[in-house]
């Protein structure tokens, strides 16, 4: 799938369902999202998953840092490129980011803010590695989205401690092209 494809695709349905257990695939595939990110899987189930996410027409991307069984070196993004062929990947590491971009591969690069400090380094990481995507955490900051933003022209995604569709519908309003959640009742808003 082309990196304006993935993004085109959030841009649809900006909802995108977090997947924590495989025994919740099911029900995001059957939900409304378009797009769903595996935050955990291994070596013995992630093949499966992301075929039976692609099978269903929805776009996958697998969060690296989560993987079991894999290492966390450039063979293991080489494996998840040329071997499971996700849509993309998402990580917290800049060289798993900056390798994975090498490689062709759609990039979101995730940042956790807590502080000034965090905001200030995350700025100039995303300004140095250029990642596709980048999405922030927590996601409930809509003040703080709409500073990235003034800052930056990357996309921009929200996740972490969203629990409402008024929630989501204040992170849309501050310019986040998406939000992810794990919250099974907003896949169907």
């Amino acid at each position: 799938m082309k990196h304006s494809e993935i993004i085109e695709r959030i841009e649809e349905n900006p909802i995108i369902a977090a997947i924590r257990n495989e025994s919740d695939l099911d029900e995001a595939i059957d939900s409304q999202v378009t797009t769903i990110f595996l935050l955990h899987a291994d070596i013995f189930n992630l093949n499966a998953m992301v075929d039976k996410v692609k099978a269903a027409g929805k776009t996958v991307l697998i969060h690296v840092d989560f993987l079991e069984g894999l290492g966390r070196d450039n063979k293991a993004i080489d494996y998840i490129c040329e071997i499971i062929k996700p849509d993309g990947i998402i990580s917290t590491k800049s060289s798993s980011i900056k390798y994975a971009l090498e490689k062709g591969m759609f990039t979101i690069q995730r940042f956790f803010l807590i502080d000034s400090l965090s905001y200030d380094n995350s700025i100039k990481t995303i300004q140095s590695i250029k990642p596709d995507m980048i999405e922030i955490m927590p996601g409930v900051m809509p003040v703080v989205i709409k500073r990235i933003l003034g800052r930056l022209s990357v996309p921009l995604i929200a996740g972490g401690l969203i629990e409402t569709k008024e929630e989501i519908m204040e992170i849309l309003s501050a310019g986040a092209l998406g939000a992810s959640t794990g919250k099974k009742q907003l896949w169907n808003i």
